[in-house]
């Protein structure tokens, strides 16, 4: 897609941004955790950044200006430096914006850059230079903002933009492959980081769909209670004001509408969607199906023994909380070797106990992006007999772990990476995208030793899928985004 003229391609940041009047110290600056948040925005998105300094800094400041861009990859050049200004102009492709504090402004309005486009930092109220060829903006968390706002009007009805909300470590993987964008695709698409610490209703006003991670806006989940799910999610303030927005559609589209998701916050509620897999099975193939399963309230129910075997269930079997993500305590899990063990498991309750698959210690991950399947293979939990072992074959103690944390894995020589049927868990994959409504998600497969059963153990919402290599991932990822708001808009 060509560009169109007026779409910025590049930032560079006057020194008067990146200091604060009251403080000569990057790092101890109140605005350190805004600034390094956008630099790392800026270097993965496709921006052409810079840091531009007047020779009148002091020497300390310089350095730090310099040591900051070394850590972004960024130029950082003296605003007297012709030649540098020059080669950055050829290096990027449209209209460079350039930040500068507005107590610059009588500098900047006498000699304007040739082709830079400047925005003037700290302006409260109306802009005073509406019009003319001028930005302004209070804050420098504006700027994403300010960037898709004037790259829409540049390009028209030719971009699609993003909004997307996640933590920022989540952001980082995503976005440091590539995925974000400020700088429109060649598809003509466009990611503006959404931010509570804005008002919501300006930068919606940018968007046409809504990414989200809308687990990691959780504060805490109701298990126990009777009303309906949704209504036993406690978001987050900014989150509680996004789902507000996201439950008026038609003109709102999400990837996808929470309520989507909520089956994937619950163990319980996927163990009992798998059950449907058994629609996939026939003779002469291998089985896909999940693992049996339990839900218990009381690890002291004196007929758990009996419970354990009207689900199927043997032991060893792990246990996990019913609560499957956002919560702190969703990934506190155990295997147990003795039903005695039970009555002072430490996992969160209401619980599922699950069955342990031996499965040669080889996971399977598959990645569901719009029509497009993606797995990897990766090393996993050894077989009930190792764990034994490891364990202690007389004590048997429960081996209580963190699942976001490693447990003994096998060599990477022992994996059995050939073993599966990619036909028939490609199937399930395209079932469980119809059954659960999703259009970018996950699930791990296991092999059952012996009988070859194809197992799914997992299903979680928007992985990172960052084992799928990126340049086949991200443009599924792009696809996968602009086909949900060209169906959206289809009906």
């Amino acid at each position: 897609m060509e560009v169109e003229s007026g779409v910025i391609g590049g930032v560079i940041l006057d020194d008067s941004a990146v200091f604060s009047d009251e403080d000569n110290n990057i790092n101890n600056n109140n605005n350190n955790l805004i600034l390094n948040s956008l630099l790392r925005k800026l270097r993965y998105s496709a921006l052409s950044t810079a840091i531009s300094y007047d020779d009148a800094l002091s020497s300390p400041k310089v350095d730090l200006l310099k040591s900051t861009a070394t850590l972004y990859s960024m130029h950082c050049f003296s605003l007297d430096n012709e030649e540098a200004i020059e080669q950055i102009k050829r290096d990027v492709k449209g209209v460079i914006l350039y930040v500068v504090s507005i107590h610059k402004k009588d500098l900047f309005l006498k000699q304007l850059i040739p082709n830079l486009q400047i925005a003037f930092l700290n302006v409260e109220g109306a802009n005073v230079y509406e019009n003319s060829n001028i930005i302004c903006i209070n804050k420098l968390e504006e700027l994403p903002l300010t960037i898709c706002r004037v790259n829409r009007k540049a390009m028209g009805n030719d971009v699609v933009t993003i909004g997307y909300i996640m933590k920022p470590s989540r952001e980082e993987d995503f976005a440091k492959r590539g995925a974000f964008p400020l700088y429109p695709t060649r598809d003509g698409l466009m990611f503006l980081p959404l931010t509570f610490e804005l008002p919501l209703a300006p930068q919606l006003q940018e968007v046409d769909i809504i990414l989200h991670k809308a687990t990691d806006e959780i504060i805490s989940i109701d298990m126990t209670g009777t009303a309906e799910f949704a209504n036993r999610i406690t978001f987050t303030r900014g989150m509680q004001e996004l789902k507000r927005y996201m439950d008026h559609p038609p003109d709102c589209c999400v990837i996808d509408q929470l309520d989507k998701i909520y089956p994937v916050l619950d163990r319980l509620k996927i163990q009992q969607t798998l059950l449907g897999l058994q629609d996939l099975n026939a003779p002469g193939r291998q089985i896909i199906r999940g693992p049996h399963f339990l839900k218990v309230n009381d690890f002291r129910d004196p007929s758990l023994d009996q419970k354990l075997s009207g689900a199927k269930l043997s032991l060893p079997s792990i246990v996990k909380p019913q609560v499957a993500c956002g919560v702190a305590h969703a990934h506190n899990m155990a295997i147990v070797f003795k039903v005695e063990d039970f009555k002072d498991l430490k996992v969160p309750l209401p619980a599922i106990i699950q069955e342990y698959v031996d499965h040669s210690s080889t996971l399977y991950k598959f990645y569901v992006l719009g029509d497009k399947v993606f797995n990897a293979v990766k090393k996993s939990t050894p077989n009930a007999h190792i764990l034994m072992k490891l364990c202690g074959d007389d004590e048997l103690k429960p081996l209580v772990f963190d699942s976001l944390k490693s447990l003994p894995t096998a060599d990477e020589k022992q994996l059995c990476g050939d073993n599966i049927d990619h036909g028939l868990v490609t199937e399930a994959a395209k079932w469980l995208a119809r059954n659960l409504g999703l259009t970018i998600f996950g699930f791990d497969v296991v092999i059952q030793e012996g009988s070859r059963d194809h197992v799914i153990v997992d299903v979680n919402y928007l992985p990172s899928f960052k084992e799928v290599p990126e340049g086949v991932a991200i443009p599924a990822f792009w696809d996968a985004i602009k086909k949900k708001l060209e169906s959206k808009r289809t009906t």
